[in-house]
């Protein structure tokens, strides 16, 4: 047998290493499928390091080549393409990728929207309801339980009285599969976001000698990898040769320091570590759950699938790889723990957070959802308080009017009918609460991040961390990068200072002497990463392809350009040949080559920004190809006749050198000070990265919608400005800042080196460019900006970055925008937004939909509150005054989902208009209910409860019909209710078309047709309550009305939209009594101790539930933590007490929180509240 199965039994088993043997034979050969080497040795070998791996590899296979040799691979020419052997190696060693838990099933999902309170007590309702409808009494006793159950009643009625419970149980029903398929689709949605982040991961390896890109799944054992500076290492390996290579092995070790690897002293290379510096090939030992990340995920329980699989399947292990490739999305074992931002609580998510958090700073709570959850809170909180007193009344009043004035005894044989009122009761004020508790709320936010996700990666924006969609519209400042973000990333040489002479283009190669062309053409060939090179366009006549590197491409062009080629030199100083290699990284800012000459001695090329390259020349070649000296004087007279004119102009300027070395005695080559000087400068030469066109547009549009553009670079000060002014970050005339780092470190940091707030303060206000900044730079200005209290409004950031340096200055701003195309996989890491074209304009796109989540989110709460007041209202008055709602539950059922389900479906996907991008951002203070927003709330709701008070007293008489007032229990539908109903609803209709402007707007049609999902809900609610009027009959409580009454329904509907212009008219700033609501949770409200308890929990509840329902859970932690402290140093026990009893509410608080809707939320709030009132006696436990 193969061992296929070894992969699956693997998986869960760190100590059984050992496949089981295949019935057939245990013969060794067969089961390693005819290579050198067993899967075990390959584990084993590599949870050895250093020395230790070095001597099990020298013992076991003489030499990494001998290693190399045994998996049939090439140390050059990599594997053969031969899709056989491909699939051979992948059976025998496992694919390249982790199988990602099981996601939810729609049965769980289900079960889960069943754990609402509000429903489950709606549920209990139903049932009692049901069951008592089915009891009857005696008959001829009935009289003397007075005439509560007389009246109206008929046989036939009587055997209707179930259709109430029935209905309501229907309706509970519908909202469950509503919720359960919004999560389902949710969760789906993400997984296809998941696996695409995934499947765009890509590695360059050698096959048959050619580097190709493969998707990281594809990688199998015995492939040759290259890995270069900012690779997040897919697989494990060995190094085979290596330049300086420096890796990152915090995510599995959680040492931060740096580890230097080198072939003949520490070549083990692990998955999910990342490069920090260098570069270098590598032969792939183990992937997917054998390489480390995958033993250490399997531990977590990722391969639980595989595990369950195992334990069914035993021998036919075949099958079973082969149903789980299907199932499990090709997932690479590093990615999936890398990049699971909107996994649930996938095993690797929590320790890996666990480790990073100590040196992580935790982002705040996005700005919407701190006001949501303070919004929600307040209203969950009235609309329980109105249920209550609405039972209480209607219970005091039955109970004093039956047994006070009418004088009746309570008889046993009546007690089922007067349950039943009761029932009744209960049953209005649970339909009050229903109404009351918006949950709605989660699922617009949810519907609308979603939606815009979905929408923006048609504007090439990837978003990783939905909440950074909708901050993005606050955003009040982005610092981008020069490179690639505002340029074009297409790099060309197009100046030259060469031999005393400064050409204005490109040379021809006979004015150059041949001595120095000579010495440019190897000094740019070998000195270039070999992984950068130029290859013929894709169509024809376009532009040649740039591979790699940017900059050492535009340089290898300039070879090409001197009409000679670069790949010659190449082949005869192939990459094993390096003597030693410098690569580049940002302290250093150049990169300098070894090669060693035929006589013995050494050469060494260098390259890099010229201001800092050029101090450490002491000669320059002359006129003739000679070196002649070069001092300081000369020096300053090159920066001000060739490098200031051409950064001017906005050229990055490269010097390239060269020195020689003597061979005997070899020089140590640690110290690369002592190396790296006295060079002889060669060339300099202005490279042009133009200003990608779409740029200086998008710019202006960002400074129009309230937003400061700021430019962080590594290039010189003038090449800086020069592209500052032609993108028009600084305009002629302005008054702002262009600084070096250096300068900038001067200003801010005090006589003791530290950096002041109160420094940074006065610098970041003006400033437009930080030119030779380091990637600290970045942070500290990033960090100084958010930390800023000079402004009233906390600023917002938005960072842009594609090097590996980025990282900390992605992490620590509200929105990171990593690369796609340019981004290395450790700025990806760290953004929240990936840009799939590297281009500045798609954050404008990013901030027009932030902005458009924000605004559907006001319509919807508009829309949804004007809903609640009135429905909340007319049924606690018509319950007090007529004992019965006029509304039924299953009719305020039917509105709530009208009004939740339905509208935020409708108003969440409005899509952004460019006139969003002429407002200044809201902020993070801004009320999240405006006043203009009040206004329409309030003025909507008076319309509507005149109307509907107007119809319950009077309608009888208006419409000429029986009154429904004061029926009996059971009675059957009347026309007068049903006109209520019927109105209220229509009223609704219309004003969710009111309700698509938000800002006093009057054309409340601009633009409907754009969004076919309103119409299609606006028209599909109206037919719908068309048939539930004329055909609901007793489930919906409904009689069927003729067209007459539906004309007067309907004109007072309409009637709503010529109200709105009437209140558009009333200037919101005359009404002074108006109040804002759902302001953001203000800094003055929490404890110190609050906060940090607050993070620990907040961030593990965090991990657990990454959806809409965490705006709920962090609310209710807080307001808990709040209470749990307010009460406690209420009744002045000891705060530990108060610490102790807030962990049991927390763990309480774990057990329930997988909740699909948020009512649970608020009533939990509201009974932590009551049982924290009642424990005031007690002593604390």
């Amino acid at each position: 047998m193969s061992t296929t199965a070894t992969v699956g039994e693997m998986a869960n088993s760190a100590v059984e290493f050992y496949p089981k043997r295949g019935a057939g034979g245990g013969a060794e050969a067969n089961h390693t499928g005819d290579f050198g080497v067993t899967l075990e040795e390959l584990r084993t070998l590599m949870e050895l390091r250093g020395a230790e791996a070095l001597q099990k590899i020298q013992d076991n296979y003489l030499s990494t080549e001998g290693l190399c040799q045994r998996l049939k691979s090439s140390t050059t020419d990599g594997l053969s393409d031969n899709p056989a052997d491909l699939e051979k190696r992948g059976q025998v060693f496992g694919q390249n990728f982790i199988p990602p838990k099981k996601p939810k099933t729609f049965l769980q999902l289900v079960w889960e929207a069943l754990q609402d309170v509000t429903l489950i007590i709606l549920e209990i309702a139903a049932i009692i309801s049901l069951g008592l409808s089915f009891y009857q009494p005696p008959g001829e006793e009935s009289e003397s339980c007075g005439n509560v159950s007389g009246g109206a009643e008929d046989e036939g009625e009587a055997e209707a009285g179930w259709i109430e419970g029935a209905a309501i149980l229907l309706s509970v029903i519908c909202v469950v599969l509503v919720t359960a398929f919004n999560d389902w689709s949710k969760e789906k949605q993400f997984r296809g976001l998941q696996s695409r982040i995934e499947q765009e991961q890509r590695f360059a390896v050698v096959r048959n000698g050619n580097v190709i890109q493969i998707p990281v799944a594809d990688m199998v054992v015995g492939d040759m990898a290259q890995v270069k500076y900012g690779d997040l290492l897919p697989a494990d390996g060995i190094l085979i040769q290596g330049n300086d290579l420096k890796i990152d092995e915090s995510s599995l070790t959680g040492e931060s320091d740096h580890v230097r690897k080198s072939v003949d002293k520490d070549p083990m290379l692990l998955s999910g570590t990342h490069v920090m510096e260098g570069s270098g090939r590598m032969l792939v030992t183990a992937v997917g759950v054998n390489s480390q990340t995958g033993i250490i995920f399997t531990l977590l329980g990722a391969g639980e699938a595989e595990e369950e699989k195992k334990e069914k399947k035993g021998k036919q292990a075949d099958a079973a790889v082969e149903t789980n490739q299907n199932k499990a999305k090709k997932q690479d074992g590093a990615v999936a723990m890398e990049m699971q931002p909107l996994k649930s609580a996938e095993g690797g998510e929590v320790e890996d957070r666990e480790k990073k958090k100590a040196n992580v700073p935790k982002k705040e709570k996005s700005v919407l959802q701190g006001k949501l959850t303070k919004l929600a809170v307040q209203i969950g909180k009235a609309g329980l308080v109105m249920s209550a007193i609405t039972v209480i009344i209607l219970v005091l009043y039955f109970v004093i009017e039956t047994f006070v004035i009418g004088d009746k005894k309570w008889l046993t044989e009546c007690t089922p009918i007067y349950i039943q009122y009761f029932v009744k009761f209960f049953i209005i004020g649970v339909t009050v609460l229903v109404v009351a508790v918006p949950e709605g709320l989660p699922l617009a936010v949810t519907i609308s991040l979603a939606y815009s996700v979905k929408k923006m990666m048609k504007d090439n924006n990837l978003v990783r961390h939905l909440d950074a969609c909708e901050t993005m519209g606050n955003a009040t400042a982005i610092c981008s990068d020069k490179t690639g973000t505002l340029t074009t990333n297409r790099m060309t040489v197009v100046q030259a200072y060469v031999g005393d002479q400064h050409y204005r283009e490109i040379p021809d190669p006979g004015q150059i002497n041949p001595n120095t062309l000579e010495i440019i053409v190897n000094a740019i060939s070998i000195n270039c990463a070999y992984t950068s090179k130029i290859l013929p366009p894709d169509v024809e006549g376009g532009l040649a392809k740039q591979v790699g590197n940017k900059t050492e491409c535009a340089l290898l062009g300039f070879v090409l350009d001197l009409k000679r080629d670069y790949a010659t030199v190449r082949e005869q100083i192939p990459e094993e040949k390096l003597y030693k290699v410098y690569t580049f990284n940002s302290v250093r800012k150049s990169m300098s080559t070894v090669v060693k000459l035929p006589d013995g001695s050494f050469r060494l090329y260098s390259k890099g920004a010229s201001e800092i390259l050029l101090k450490k020349c002491s000669f320059i070649l002359a006129t003739g190809g000679e070196p002649r000296s070069f001092r300081p004087r000369d020096r300053e007279e090159m920066v001000k006749k060739v490098i200031e004119p051409m950064a001017c102009e906005g050229l990055r300027t490269i010097c390239i050198a060269y020195r020689d070395l003597p061979g005997d005695p070899e020089p140590d080559w640690e110290q690369e000070a002592d190396i790296v000087t006295e060079l002889t400068c060669i060339a300099v030469v202005g490279i042009e990265d133009p200003v990608r066109p779409e740029v200086p547009d998008a710019i202006l549009k960002c400074q129009r919608a309230g937003i400061t553009v700021r430019m962080v670079t590594g290039d010189n000060i003038n090449t800086a400005r020069a592209i500052a002014a032609k993108c028009g970050i600084i305009q002629p005339g302005e008054d702002f800042l262009c600084l070096e780092g250096k300068d900038f470190n001067r200003r801010i940091r005090n006589e003791k080196g530290e950096i002041e707030q109160e420094r940074i303060d006065k610098i970041w206000p003006k400033l437009r460019v930080l030119a030779r900044s380091s990637p600290t730079d970045k942070h500290t200005l990033v960090k100084g900006i958010i930390d800023s209290t000079i402004v009233e409004q906390r600023q917002v950031v938005a960072v842009t970055g594609d090097g590996t340096n980025d990282g900390p200055a992605l992490k620590k701003a509200d929105v990171g925008f990593a690369m796609g195309i340019a981004g290395t996989d450790v700025a990806k890491e760290a953004s929240d937004i990936i840009l799939t074209d590297d281009n500045f304009s798609s954050i404008v796109k990013a901030v027009m939909w932030g902005r458009n989540v924000y605004d559907s989110i006001s319509k919807f709460l508009q829309f949804q509150l004007t809903v609640n007041v009135v429905a909340v209202i007319v049924a606690f008055t018509g319950a007090c005054i007529t004992q019965d709602s006029p509304l039924k539950a299953v009719q305020m059922l039917w509105v709530n989902l009208i009004m939740d389900t339905f509208a935020s479906l409708a108003l969440a996907t409005e899509p952004p208009t460019e006139d969003l991008l002429l407002r200044k951002p809201y902020g993070r203070n801004q009320p999240l209910i405006s006043l203009t927003m009040m206004k329409n709330i309030l003025g909507h709701g008076a319309y509507q409860l005149v109307i509907i008070f107007t119809l319950l007293f009077v309608g009888e008489k208006i419409f000429n019909i029986d009154c429904g007032r004061n029926a009996p229990l059971h009675s059957p539908p009347s026309e007068h209710y049903t006109i209520i109903f019927n109105t209220f609803v229509l009223m609704q209709l219309f004003n969710e078309i009111n309700a698509r402007k938000i800002h006093g707007e009057r054309n409340v049609f601009d633009g409907i047709f754009s969004n076919p999902i309103f119409c299609s809900i606006v028209l599909g609610t109206f037919a719908v309550q068309i048939v539930i009027v004329q055909f609901g009959g007793k489930p919906f409580s409904c009689a069927p009305l003729n067209v007459e009454q539906w004309l007067w329904c309907l004109f007072v509907g309409v009637g709503e939209l010529l109200w709105g212009q009437v209140i558009a008219t009333v200037p919101t700033s005359h009404l002074k009594c108006l109040k804002e609501a759902g302001h953001g949770p203000g800094t003055d409200e929490m404890t110190e101790d609050d906060l940090a308890e607050d993070e620990e929990e907040i961030d593990h509840a965090e991990r657990e539930l990454r959806r809409g329902q965490i705006l709920w859970f962090r609310g209710l932690n807080r307001i808990q933590t709040q209470m749990e402290v307010v009460s406690t140093f209420k009744r002045s026990g000891s705060f530990q007490g108060a610490v102790r009893r807030r962990s049991s509410v927390l763990s309480q608080l774990h057990d329930v929180t997988n909740i699909s809707t948020p009512t649970h939320v608020v009533l939990s709030t509201a009974n932590a509240s009551a049982s924290l009132g009642n424990a005031g006696g007690e002593s604390i436990p």
